[in-house]
Formats: structure tokens, sequence, C-alpha cells
């Protein structure tokens, strides 16, 4: 496996570190009950991360099932094999694409995937490769962010940094925060009885003058304008936004703590009986 560089490897860490419990492992935790996921079953999780979604997986098939985890960096690979507790269920961690899974036909009862689709290049490519590997009956669940206006904390952070650096930091990461394309796309890609649905839930950032800091490093690890910045780059936007946000920031942190909303998507769609044409 490619070694990461150190660079990814903090932002990896910071990831994990500050994201991952506040972000991503409370939603990944609805993503698995919007899958139903169950003791005994075969899940993969794709662009697995740090892997908070493979280790709740993990916890819920039990020892009569298996997780693969996916995922294209080494450094959130790294990290993932760091954080799992030494008596935690063995997860089969992988390096790779979504675009082309090393996994056999059918070896999986669900797939999952949290906040990676709209980072792939070819998103319906993915899809396609995830209803391959899924048992006919099987279950994709995704879960992507609600549009920018419903996030308000990352809609003024991403309208102040704009405004700095003449770039949408974040557009990736909300490229498909529609709901009719994410049916579209599971459509397109073969999937049937598919549901879209729409769920919020607030989010709280302890040590708010740390947060813009905390949140460009680890956001590095997934956004590339982000990952492309030097870190004396990273550093100078950070003061720009701590001053360009401070008034907004004061008026959302309450007992301490920034108290913001978080909106996605999560989407899910059944391999259907019978063979489905590739294109």
């Amino acid at each position: 496996m490619i070694q990461p560089t150190e660079a990814a490897l903090q932002a990896a860490q910071m990831y994990e570190h500050f994201m991952v419990p506040l972000m991503f492992a409370p939603w990944a935790a609805v993503l698995l009950d919007f899958a139903g996921v169950q003791a005994g079953e075969q899940v993969l999780d794709v662009a697995c991360g740090t892997g908070s979604v493979a280790r709740q997986a993990a916890g819920r098939v039990g020892p009569g099932g298996a997780v693969s985890a996916l995922d294209i960096s080494p450094a959130m690979l790294a990290v993932a094999r760091q954080s799992a507790a030494p008596d935690a269920p063995v997860i089969d961690w992988q390096q790779g694409s979504a675009q082309e899974l090393p996994f056999d036909d059918a070896a999986f009862a669900a797939v999952l995937c949290q906040q990676g689709l709209q980072f792939f290049a070819s998103p319906v490519g993915a899809l396609r490769e995830m209803r391959r590997v899924l048992r006919v009956g099987g279950r994709a669940a995704l879960l992507v962010n609600q549009p920018l206006e419903h996030n308000p904390l990352y809609h003024r952070l991403s309208q102040a940094a704009h405004r700095r650096t003449g770039v949408e930091l974040f557009a990736a990461a909300f490229a498909l925060s529609d709901p009719d394309r994410l049916e579209l796309l599971l459509t397109t890609a073969g999937f049937v009885d598919i549901e879209v649905r729409a769920q919020s839930r607030p989010v709280r950032y302890a040590e708010p003058q740390r947060f813009i800091a905390s949140i460009l490093q680890g956001a590095a690890a997934a956004v590339p304008a982000l990952a492309a910045m030097s870190e004396a780059q990273r550093r100078s936007l950070t003061a720009q936004l701590q001053g360009d946000l401070a008034d907004w920031l004061s008026a959302q942190t309450e007992g301490g703590e920034l108290v913001t909303e978080m909106g996605v998507y999560l989407a899910q769609g059944r391999r259907p009986d019978g063979v489905v044409p590739a294109s």
C-alpha cells in the first residue's frame, strides 16, 4: 500500500479526532438504522474514511457477520486501523477506488456510503459497482449533505471562504444535494424500491474559538481545494475566517459550545431480481 504523507496523516487524524465524533459517528448510527443492518450480515462500507460506519456496522453484525471497508486514501485507512479498539471485531480494510470495487459479485447484503458519493468521479459508475457486489435483494444506503442553506455553519463558512479565496471550497461536499438527482442516479444504476429521505439534527462543537482551524485541517482529508493548500496558507485563511465570522460564531455559542444544524439526505435502493443492463 502507498505510504501516506505526514500532512495527509495529520489531516486524517484531525478528521477522526474532531469531525468524526461530532458529525460522522452520530450520522453513522442513523445510516445503519436506515439500512436496517442486522446481525449475521456481510456489509461493505465504501469511502470509509477513518472507519466510523465500518466500526459501528461490525458491532451490529456481530461474530456471525463480516464487514469490509474501502477508501482510496492511505492516510484515512492508516488512521482507521489505529482507531480500532484492541478487542473490536475484525474489519477487512482495503485500499481502492469506488469506481472499481475489488470484491466479487453478489458478496454483500448491504453496501453503505456516508458522505462519499458526491466526491466520486462518476457517481452512477460507483453505484453500478455497488449494485454488482450486492446480492439479489441487497440494498445500498447512502448519506449526503442537503444544500448549504440547510447547513448554516457551512453556508456561512463557504461564503466567507469564497470572498477570501475566490474558490468554492466546499462545493464538492455539497455536489449531490438534490434529492431528485439522487433518485435518478440510483435508478440509472439499476436499483429499485428507491427511497430518499431528508433529516436534520443539531450539532454541538466544543471550543468554538478553535472550530475554524480544526474544521479546515480536518476537511483537508476529503476536500481537494483544502488539501492543495500549504500549512501556511491554511493558517492565514483560518485567521481571516475567524475574524470574518467572529460575530456569527459568538451569536451561535451556547454554554461554551457552538450550536448549529446539519441537514442530510438518506437514500436507499435495492438490487432487483434478474440481470440489470450495465448501461
